[in-house]
């Protein structure tokens, strides 16, 4: 079979960011992205018992994993092209660096004792990564690459962990006039005790990646009956160090509301000397890149796999992150097929 043309996977990112796949309705571009797979020569394509699109090339027991995520945020912007920049949902976060992975793949020269499997993976963007769980029930690599955005001459090595708390409080109904706090009022004050420790914690604090961050990420009111309700949900992001339960552990008194925790990860960062970190520098200086190194302030995958498959990993992928879930994400297609010589420089290096 003649390799993947530039065409033909320009036109696989421009079809797949065309199918919506908010969190939890993946299917269609699960099924779009393994239909993909299977007219461009991998050994085997399957969406799996959670969704994922999985595609396996090569027969070897050594594995490569390319774990990316199908899912998007919701919203969706008018899929079109001004110049070579393709714009809608996903472009970037993250259906650019999966399909780069799976042109890459297809295209990759490799080793009889190697495979690829590349997985887009859903639910990414939900908090509950109910894809990369399954995958790590499933796969034991070698090497692992995440599919997030870092420019494709940027190397991203590390994570910060994520907790949320979801606050609700009720109480009986009083007169806007009279001296009783308002539900929100009541929320606020919440949130300004949250926001006030987490400032102290960052207090002799100078990195953002070290620092503590603390955000509302929701505020509603509304009467149920005689009674008022307010409902906040906090977010966290937790530098290197911080374990969910030490936020749990520093939060002031809920004061008769209720307080629920989801979506805990720790954060992590890899090795940036790895074997792995060495050929993806290589790749990036033969394509006329100097590579640089980053750590995100959020989340990905990675904060899931990285702990408990142990071996060389780091994230990678074309486009700019700041685009990630704003009115304007878009790609340039120069970027992500230059991103595609750099991953397939790295798979046939090992």
């Amino acid at each position: 079979m003649p390799p993947v043309s530039n065409a033909a996977a320009e036109s696989l990112l421009h079809d797949l960011v065309a199918i919506p796949s908010p969190s939890c309705q993946e299917a269609a571009a699960a099924e779009h992205m393994v239909g993909w797979m299977k007219a461009n020569g991998y050994d085997d394509a399957h969406v799996d018992a959670a969704g994922n699109a999985v595609g396996i090339v090569g027969s070897g027991k050594r594995e490569i994993m390319l774990l990316g995520h199908i899912d998007t945020v919701g919203g969706f912007p008018r899929v079109h092209m001004t110049g070579r920049k393709l714009y809608g949902r996903g472009a970037v976060d993250a259906k650019g660096p999966l399909c780069a992975f799976a042109v890459a793949a297809a295209r990759a020269s490799l080793g009889d004792d190697w495979r690829i499997i590349v997985v887009g993976a859903v639910e990414e963007e939900a908090a509950t990564s109910k894809g990369a769980r399954h995958a790590l029930e499933c796969y034991a690599p070698e090497l692992c690459v995440i599919g997030e955005p870092s420019n494709w001459d940027r190397i991203t090595l590390g994570y910060k962990g994520r907790l949320l708390c979801d606050w609700r409080w009720e109480g009986g109904m009083s007169h806007s006039a009279g001296a009783a706090l308002s539900p929100a009022e009541i929320a606020v004050d919440f949130w300004l005790k949250v926001k006030c420790r987490a400032d102290a914690y960052n207090r002799e604090i100078d990195s953002i990646f070290t620092s503590l961050d603390a955000s509302i990420r929701g505020l509603n009111t509304y009467n149920v009956g005689v009674n008022s309700v307010a409902e906040m949900t906090i977010g966290f992001r937790l530098p290197p160090g911080v374990d969910p339960d030490d936020i749990v552990d520093m939060l002031p008194s809920s004061d008769g509301a209720t307080v629920t925790w989801r979506g805990a990860e720790r954060a992590y960062t890899a090795d940036r000397n790895s074997e792995l970190s060495r050929q993806f520098r290589r790749a990036i200086r033969s394509q006329g890149g100097v590579p640089r190194f980053v750590y995100k302030t959020g989340t990905s995958d990675m904060n899931v796999v990285g702990p408990h498959w142990h071996c060389p990993i780091v994230a990678y992928g074309p486009g700019d992150s700041a685009l990630d879930h704003t009115p304007e994400e878009h790609i340039n297609l120069d970027e992500y097929l230059r991103s595609i010589d750099v991953l397939t420089s790295v798979l046939e290096s090992v």
